[in-house]
């Protein structure tokens, strides 16, 4: 495997590693990334929310599953994966070649390569190769930090569709006076979504919004990779 590749930020000692994070499943490969993807998965979480959480003023634990739930985005994994130039290098199945890789395929390449990474130098490394690949999209992340509230991240995300503002509905209130806890779902165009505890209407209403959020951008990123992977 040839030794240029001036978009990876990080000189492997172990270049059989390199070459098994580059191997897909579609190979057919007796060894494939899968469990380099598992583990550069749970590496990945761990360095954004330590990026997170330095950020000042701090965020609440709300709107930081927010961010992070955007930068480890399939969509936006597999925007890394094109910056480092993996759909040229991956070793993929005879299904696969010759065709433009899915998002699907391209964050798992991602996956798997930090899990390489960390295997080969440790979180250290680990960690500076996640904050260097995903550096703009957490140096945005910290410009965009005043929108991060679910409330009003869900009140931006139905406006720039032209729908209707959310509702949320108290559905059960449950201890004593003193230690009183909420339940409470949001509604979007009639449709309820998952319902969130909060030990104040105000709390549960906030993370009722990030339950409602998640799972409108979770199926808005479905209909567009339906779109693409269309003939």
């Amino acid at each position: 495997m040839t030794l240029d590749w001036p978009e990876l930020p990080h000189a492997f000692g172990d270049r059989a590693l390199l070459e098994l994070a580059l191997t897909h499943g579609s190979l057919g490969a007796q060894r494939d990334n899968e469990r380099l993807e598992f583990l550069g998965d749970a590496v990945l979480d761990l360095v954004v929310a330590e990026a997170l959480h330095e950020l000042e003023p701090p965020l609440d634990e709300g709107p930081m599953t927010v961010l992070k739930a955007d930068l480890v985005s399939r969509r936006a994994l597999a925007m890394v994966a094109r910056d480092l130039r993996l759909d040229a290098r991956a070793r993929i199945g005879p299904g696969l070649a010759g065709q433009t890789l899915p998002d699907s395929v391209l964050a798992n390449l991602y996956e798997a390569l930090v899990g390489a990474v960390h295997l080969d130098g440790g979180l250290p490394a680990a960690r500076a190769f996640v904050r260097a690949t995903l550096k703009e999209a957490l140096d945005r992340a910290g410009r965009e930090r005043s929108a991060t509230n679910p409330k009003q991240e869900l009140q931006i995300f139905l406006q720039q569709s032209a729908r209707a503002l959310p509702r949320y509905v108290l559905l059960e209130t449950r201890g004593a006076a003193h230690e009183r806890v909420f339940r409470v779902s949001a509604e979007v165009d009639g449709e309820a979504h998952a319902s969130a505890w909060g030990r104040t209407l105000r709390e549960a209403e906030t993370w009722a919004a990030h339950e409602a959020i998640v799972a409108l951008r979770a199926r808005a990123r479905r209909h567009e990779d339906a779109r693409e992977d269309s003939p």
